[in-house]
């Protein structure tokens, strides 16, 4: 039964036709794919069944959200919480095959929240130099009576080799500078306009200025752990070059590779779940002529709000 929506709810939504056009665009792999088969595609199955028909060493980046060790139920997939080291060993038993399709030049990002993060590390760092956690402010879920308010996950870094794409140029975030300091008079590390006074800034790797996708977001779906599409713009424009290849073996609603599609990235994902895959495929097609990121405008991220207020700002003149 379909869900009845507020009239200002922009979820995404598909009709029995629609889901009808977009299975017929879904991939299965059922033998050996050469890269021309998997280049721009969705793939509608059972990643432990499929991953050994991939080719070796194809993709420049790869962006891991598997489910996180909780009770979670998928639209019917359930996935069960698990002890610590039985999660460990749920890891273990992809993860080694999942990184033959990187390149030697290849980076990784992996998704995790407290409970999992732990596992996360000591399964990555078995076969890859981990770089760096990231974590990054969610500010989203009821408060706790007994316990601290969980608003933070994290994410780790890895690289195949020393030899690695990152570009630090294009992940600089715009923020307002509160106490504007000058040097002869000048302005010192900023930049004086009629919108007010910003500082390009180099990226931390702690993140409090993303968006949880909600109900009046076109990008938001009904998909229970939806990352923002600002967050993979982040990871993609840093650790991807131009037409590289980014893959998503747990893709979800599709985040990963409609903002790959994008950033002028190629993209694959493989999901088990139809319905997911028919939203990702759904808001691939908008991204061909929307190409909109919250947050993200002129080449550089906003803090959060901001780039909302100086359009307001420019409208009022």
């Amino acid at each position: 039964m379909e869900k009845e929506r507020a009239p200002r709810n922009r979820t995404l939504t598909i009709t029995e036709t629609d889901r009808g056009t977009l299975r017929r665009v879904l991939k299965h792999a059922a033998r050996p794919l050469r890269l021309e088969d998997v280049i721009d595609r969705t793939f509608n199955d059972d990643l432990f069944t499929i991953i050994d028909f991939f080719p070796s060493e194809i993709v420049d980046l790869m962006v891991i959200d598997p489910p996180y060790n909780l009770n979670k139920d998928f639209d019917g997939f359930k996935f069960s919480k698990s002890d610590d080291h039985s999660y460990q060993k749920y890891l273990a038993t992809w993860f080694p095959k999942v990184l033959r399709l990187l390149k030697e030049t290849g980076s990784l990002y992996i998704c995790g929240d407290w409970r999992s993060t732990a596992a996360l590390y000591n399964v990555v760092s078995g076969y890859l130099t981990v770089r760096n956690r990231i974590t990054w402010q969610r500010e989203k879920g009821r408060g706790a009576k007994t316990n601290w308010k969980n608003c933070t996950e994290d994410i780790w870094f890895a690289t195949v080799s020393d030899d690695y794409y990152f570009d630090v140029d294009s992940v600089k975030m715009k923020r307002k500078v509160i106490a504007p300091y000058r040097e002869n008079g000048r302005p010192k590390d900023w930049e004086e306009t009629e919108d007010g006074n910003f500082r390009l800034t180099h990226p931390s790797n702690f993140w409090d200025d993303l968006t949880i996708p909600y109900w009046s977001m076109p990008e938001n779906t009904d998909h229970p752990t939806q990352k923002p599409e600002k967050l993979l713009a982040k990871l993609i424009l840093a650790s991807c070059p131009q037409g590289g290849l980014v893959f998503d073996p747990f893709l979800g609603s599709g985040t990963t590779s409609v903002v790959a599609k994008k950033l002028d990235r190629r993209y694959c994902g493989v999901e088990v779940n139809e319905e997911y895959c028919c939203w990702a495929e759904k808001r691939l097609e908008k991204a061909s002529y929307d190409r909109t990121i919250q947050g993200y405008s002129g080449g550089v991220f906003w803090e959060r709000n901001t780039l909302s207020l100086q359009r307001k700002a420019k409208e009022s003149k």
